[in-house]
Order: C-alpha cells, then structure tokens, then sequence
C-alpha cells in the first residue's frame, strides 16, 4: 500500500473515524517488516493489539458461593449482651429518681414545665404565621385572573372558526 494511504488512515484512526477493514490494513501493514522510518514508533501498540487479542481466559468463575457461617459468635454475643445488661441495671426505687434528666418527680412540676414549652412554641409559631399574611392578597389577585378567563371564553365564541 502507498505510504500517503497509510499516512491518511493513521490519521483516521487517530480521529477515530476508521472502519474495521481500514484498521486491520493498518494492522496488516505495522505488523510487517518494512514499515517506514518516521511511522516505528506505531508499530509496538498495533503489536500489542494482535497480540491482545490472542488472550483468553482461563480461570473458573464460581457461581455459588459458600457461606460459612459460625454459629459459636452468634452465642458469644448473646452472651456478652446478657452480662451487660446485668452489669448496667439498676434496681428500680420506689418513689422518684432525681438523678435522672428530663423527668420530674412532683407532677405538677411537670405541668409547669410543658406548659411553658407549649407558651413559647405557640408565640413563636404566632410570629411567623403573621409574617405570612401576605399571601391572602396573592390569593385575591388571583381569583380576579378569573374574569380573564370569562373574557377568553367570549371572543373565542366570536372567533370560532368553522
């Protein structure tokens, strides 16, 4: 093959555009002997392509796989769980326990507390719904779009064509 045919389907390939009857001529022709002297450097990667594609391979896929599974940690935890849990309980007073966070003993202690909670949510839940007023003007501006539907409605009964 002239070399400007090859020059030009190198060129191709390098773009990406060749077939792959023009890449196996380029193959073709880097695997022979007189290549020419300004295109060697091509010629070890169209070498390692015909040599990669001689691969295969050889190794057995497992399709199952085995599940070993060791019943003996299963216990172990249940066991260490157990200790824990008798190691860390503590025996229940009767009456109030007052190192405990978040309760109360007095109930009406505890009235108290959730009644101020509930104060402070309400005011600030009052603060923003007042910010949102605004919204009841959009809300009238809109249902006056509605005569403009009206008047859509009449001129395409006048316009209608047949």
């Amino acid at each position: 093959m002239v070399l400007n045919d090859i020059e030009k389907l190198l060129e191709k390939y390098e773009n990406g555009e060749t077939s792959l009857k023009e890449e196996q001529v380029l193959k073709n022709y880097f695997s022979s002997d007189t290549v020419a002297p300004h295109l060697e450097m091509y010629k070890p990667m169209f070498a390692y392509f015909l040599g990669n594609k001689k691969e295969q391979f050889t190794k057995d896929v497992p399709l199952k796989t085995k599940r070993n599974f060791n019943y003996k940690w299963i216990s172990v935890a249940a066991v260490a769980v157990l200790m824990l849990g008798f190691y860390l309980n503590k025996p229940v007073v009767e009456g109030c326990q007052e190192n405990l966070v978040g309760t109360y003993c007095d109930p009406q202690e505890a009235l108290d507390e959730v009644s101020k909670s509930l104060a402070m949510i309400s005011s600030h839940f009052n603060k923003g719904a007042s910010t949102v007023g605004y919204l009841n003007k959009i809300e009238k501006g809109t249902s006056t779009l509605g005569y403009l539907n009206e008047i859509e409605n009449t001129t395409q009964i006048i316009f209608k064509k047949y």
